[in-house]
């Protein structure tokens, strides 16, 4: 039986550099073990024909204030009905111009959500309790569009603490219309982010670079509890391609109308306003 999914994080920007930073090269040969094919360029066919193996209905790619994709952009205006992106490079330290180009992206192009890594700006000093967020979060609560941020330790070298889940609980508190998605899971503070799930109406959490059956029992206990309409399933391919990740979640231990939650209803919620949000 194929079900319905949604993607909610790609990435066909990989193939646009030319020489990839060296903390990239060390997550793709000594934390994924990855390919040498990770970094090359996407060809839209062939993401829609594995799209369309594994049921993937709509795709979010990942994009950049700072640097825009080409790719991504051109496979959005070429097929919005299966693609939408999601957009990052935000200058926390002077924002206004950064969220004065959000807003015309948004109002411009189909976005599904804009994304933040603590840890890969501002050398990881700046937690996201940190003031310097809070024009990035007054925007997109204003522009009801969903925020997306790094939990858990990263994979690269680079400081992981300011990635901690508990720095969104003063977050959540003072922004409750802020639509809240935590993203790449949460390890090692599994635990916490789902105390928060569970505390916080506005709030989410996707498990984008985790293979599902490397998910936490406390994880997948919580979608089956309390959490049926919390968790959010992504890929962050091609690190993890969704040959891999979707057969993987359907072989998981979970009732049929979670599964389906999990794959496809809690993003099409979330990102797309299929229903109306608690907040």
């Amino acid at each position: 039986m194929t079900h319905k999914v949604i993607d909610c994080l790609v990435n066909v920007h990989f193939g646009e550099t030319a020489k990839q930073p060296e903390f990239m090269l060390k997550v793709r040969d000594d934390y994924f073990k990855g390919p040498q094919s990770l970094y090359e360029q996407v060809e839209l066919p062939a993401l829609l024909d594995e799209m369309a193996e594994h049921g993937v209905e709509k795709a979010i790619l990942m994009d950049n204030l700072v640097k825009p994709s080409v790719t991504a952009r051109k496979f959005v205006e070429e097929r919005p009905d299966k693609f939408a992106l999601a957009v990052g490079g935000v200058n926390l330290l002077r924002p206004m111009p950064s969220l004065r180009e959000l807003a015309a992206v948004v109002a411009d192009l189909p976005v599904a959500y804009a994304a933040v890594g603590p840890s890969f700006w501002g050398d990881g000093m700046y937690p996201p309790s940190d003031a310097v967020y809070y024009p990035l979060y007054t925007k997109c609560a204003e522009l009801e569009l969903p925020l997306c941020i790094n939990t858990g330790l990263p994979g690269p070298p680079i400081p992981g603490e300011v990635q901690n889940p508990i720095h969104l609980d003063r977050v959540c508190v003072r922004f409750p219309e802020l639509k809240l998605c935590m993203i790449h899971g949460a390890d090692p503070w599994w635990d916490v982010a789902i105390r928060l799930l569970i505390k916080y109406a506005n709030l989410r959490i996707m498990t984008s670079a985790w293979s599902p059956k490397r998910l936490p029992d406390s994880l997948l206990h919580f979608m089956r509890t309390r959490g049926k309409n919390k968790v959010i399933f992504a890929s962050d391919w091609p690190v993890l391609r969704q040959s891999r990740v979707v057969p993987e979640a359907v072989a998981l231990d979970l009732p049929p109308d979670v599964l389906d939650n999990y794959l496809y209803n809690n993003a099409n919620d979330f990102f797309f306003g299929a229903a109306e949000q608690e907040i």
